[in-house]
């Protein structure tokens, strides 16, 4: 019987049966013939739905009562899960999580990159995923005479506030290590004891309050963020943050003074302790700066590094690049086992602190070049470049087609591609496969429990070429 799929309109409502995810983590199914998203839902979920917008494809729903729940299905842990939007998964059980991010980076390699063949393990989870992250930006707001911290409602400009009165039964997020859900409710106290002046001048003076934990060393650092210079009682901030504040290593305040979407400004004024903390990875020590990007889940941190090491198989003697290096994670743990490792990064700030950390590790094959990908590795292929191996790791919006093709005249045996985003991933390596690249091994690491988002570790192969 022929569908008709215009009887879909604004505002009915329908019952559909929930089959699968989207990747953004709302759940998918159809209602005469036409794909509805709704999020909060699970496949399993036979729900009631009321139909908000209407798409030639699509349509987006709300759900409105859940009429047979998934197997699957939990009741949400944290009191703000409704109104945040952060943890689009909570819902979830956490197993079948880890199977709900393998088939989205499957899909996408089917859809999206046209590989359908390819082989992905099945996600590795954690023992204990909850209080992981090691990194958290606060939205700060006065309001009601008070300052509240937290996160914006999905898709407004309304504050939660997770240290509020109303928040006692579970200050802070669950996804956040509990120090720094400590460090965020007596800063929020402080600024209540010594912003007042600021804000009296300047209504929208705090801006953000960002918190970093280095894992294995315990040392914490504190951002405060600006949006001017006149702050009459930072220094009785400090004094009494770092003097109530066991750990805390690191106080900087960041001055914003543009509109811009950016978290932080470009000037760092440090008002106690030293300006950056240290930690430890994969037996390694590196240096984190207020801006430097370090994977937030330092345990899969190490999980995704001993795949890259199986995947890379060293011997000690190959050349390597890295060509978005950071800090110099990657490049530094691979460099123990290889002959030369070359890091390329964009951020100025972050090769000073990858050469850094190389110093400190007493690494000396390692060489850190600052620029773009696509603009260094086209010329390090012209001046004759081959190197055994390279490491893609791109931020979320994947690598540039320059940087590819650049790689792909190296004529390299094998590269490494990890990767945040399944969408960008296919795609990559989609146009590599067309180059002649196989893939030889897909592993999804669990990088964001509770959250839609997942990692991914990638071994391409070329077959047609020898190694050196």
């Amino acid at each position: 019987m022929t569908t008709n799929k215009t009887t879909i309109r604004t505002g009915q409502k329908a019952e559909v049966l929930i089959t699968g995810i989207t990747h953004s983590g709302a759940g998918v199914g159809r209602y005469h013939g036409l794909a509805v998203f709704i999020p909060g839902t699970l496949p399993g979920d036979k729900i009631l739905a009321e139909v908000l917008e209407k798409k030639k494809k699509y349509a987006v729903a709300r759900l409105l009562e859940i009429l047979e729940p998934s197997s699957c299905r939990l009741e949400p842990q944290c009191v703000h899960y409704a109104a945040c939007g952060g943890c689009r998964l909570q819902h979830a059980a956490y197993e079948e999580q880890l199977r709900l991010k393998t088939g989205l980076v499957r899909d996408s390699l089917n859809r999206i990159g046209g590989l359908g063949e390819v082989v992905v393990g099945m996600t590795l989870g954690m023992e204990h995923p909850w209080h992981y992250r090691n990194k958290v930006h606060f939205k700060v707001e006065k309001r009601d005479g008070r300052y509240h911290l937290g996160f914006y409602e999905e898709g407004s400009h309304h504050l939660t506030d997770f240290f509020s009165a109303g928040s006692c039964r579970q200050p802070g997020c669950l996804l956040v290590d509990t120090g720094l859900n400590q460090l965020a409710s007596l800063c929020g106290t402080l600024l209540d004891k010594y912003g007042g002046e600021a804000l009296e001048r300047e209504p929208g003076f705090f801006r953000h309050l960002v918190l970093r934990k280095a894992f294995f060393t315990g040392e914490m650092m504190a951002v405060v963020v600006t949006g001017s210079r006149d702050w009459p009682r930072e220094k009785d901030f400090a004094g009494e943050l770092m003097a109530q504040q066991p750990g805390l290593t690191s106080l900087v305040r960041s001055i914003h003074t543009g509109q811009t979407g950016e978290i932080m400004g470009k000037e760092f004024q440090l008002l106690a302790g030293r300006d950056a903390i240290y930690d430890r990875l994969a037996h390694l020590t590196f240096r984190i700066s207020p801006d430097s990007f370090y994977q937030v889940n330092p345990l899969q941190t190490e999980v995704l590094y001993g795949k890259a090491g199986e995947y890379a198989a060293l011997t000690g003697r190959e050349t390597v690049l890295d060509a978005y290096s950071g800090i110099g994670t990657i490049a530094l743990y691979l460099a123990q086992h290889a002959g030369k490792v070359y890091g390329l990064e964009v951020v100025p700030a972050a090769v000073e602190d990858a050469r850094h950390n190389a110093d400190i590790n007493k690494i000396r094959n390692v060489e850190f070049l600052a620029g773009k990908a696509e603009r260094l590795l086209p010329a390090l292929a012209r001046k004759g470049l081959r190197p055994d191996m390279v490491v893609l790791d791109p931020p979320r919006r994947g690598c540039a087609r320059e940087a590819l093709d650049a790689v792909i005249a190296m004529e390299l045996p094998r590269l490494v591609y990890v990767s945040c985003d399944p969408g960008t991933l296919a795609r990559d390596l989609g146009y590599l496969a067309g180059k002649g690249y196989r893939v030889g091994e897909v592993q999804p690491v669990d990088m964001f429990p509770w959250t839609q988002h997942v990692e991914s570790i990638v071994l391409m192969t070329n077959s047609g070429l020898k190694g050196k």
